[in-house]
């Protein structure tokens, strides 16, 4: 595999777990009140979405993408399980 494919595939894959993980750890914090599953995955989450729209801002012009195309990617990056319609793109793309 491209190693630019591979690095996004990995990107909108890890993206798209964390999300799920941050909205399992926010049910946690409000249904037992248990706070620090939040406080640990939130910046993970973080991190990993900044890696994500990087990655999208690196490589998308390869990938024989638009600016529309890109902006639309690093939209769905925001929604749960979104960074997975993400991968389907890229690896459609190879």
């Amino acid at each position: 595999m491209n190693p630019m494919i591979r690095s996004l595939h990995l990107a909108s894959r890890f993206e798209a777990i964390s999300w799920l993980c941050l909205i399992a750890a926010t049910l946690v914090k409000y249904l037992y009140s248990y706070e620090l599953g939040v406080s640990i995955i939130g910046p993970i989450h973080g991190v990993l979405y900044l890696v994500y729209i990087t990655a999208i801002a690196r490589w998308f012009k390869e990938l024989n993408w638009n600016v529309r195309k890109a902006i639309l990617a690093a939209i769905l990056g925001i929604l749960p399980l979104g960074g997975f319609i993400v991968d389907k793109w890229i690896t459609s793309s190879e």
